[in-house]
């Protein structure tokens, strides 16, 4: 069974986290959930989220993709963790799943391996990106960096994920499912 790492810090977007963490597990992956801190993690609107372990506790390297929630404050508190951004440097270096929604993406920047990616983002990021090629995609793939928009994106991304770990016909039925009607 494929193995995903959900990061969640202080602020982070609670549909696109809970949607994500949702659908991955409905796609028989197995999720793991850790909190930038220790205890339990308040999203931006104030819902609460007792992640099943922390940052330190875990190794990055066994995981099969990396998952990034945006929302804000706590995309800015995920750029400010230096273990997690020497994580994602590694994970690209080692052609190592690794994505992103909503202003999560700004994260994979401060890591410095955006240069040169075809990418999305929020739309208020976009100008972060300079070196990059932006895309108003829902979800964007290229290699093993996977990017999404935000939370009207977020079911759409999950599904990608499902797809890059499972395969398409997995996230087919999952989507008929859960009466998803675009296309995975």
């Amino acid at each position: 069974m494929p193995k995903a790492l959900v990061i969640l810090a202080p602020g982070f977007e609670e549909i696109e986290a809970v949607s994500i963490i949702d659908i991955l597990r409905r796609g028989d992956i197995d999720v793991t959930v850790a909190g930038l801190e220790d205890g339990p993690i308040t999203g931006s609107h104030d819902i609460t989220i007792i992640p099943d372990t922390t940052l330190g506790a875990v190794d990055h390297k066994v995981f099969d993709i990396l998952v990034l929630p945006g929302g804000q404050p706590g995309t800015n508190n995920l750029k400010a963790n230096e273990r997690l951004l020497q994580w994602i440097r590694e994970r690209f270096a080692n052609r190592q799943k690794l994505a992103a929604i909503c202003a999560a993406p700004t994260v994979l920047h401060k890591a410095g391996i955006t240069g040169q990616l075809t990418l999305t983002s929020y739309p208020s990021e976009k100008d972060v990106f300079p070196d990059s090629t932006y895309s108003e995609q829902p979800v964007v793939i290229d290699g093993a960096v996977i990017t999404s928009r935000g939370v009207g994106t977020a079911l759409a991304f999950g599904l990608a994920l499902i797809e890059e770990l499972q395969g398409k016909e997995k996230a087919r039925d999952v989507a008929q499912r859960i009466l998803f009607k675009a296309e995975c």
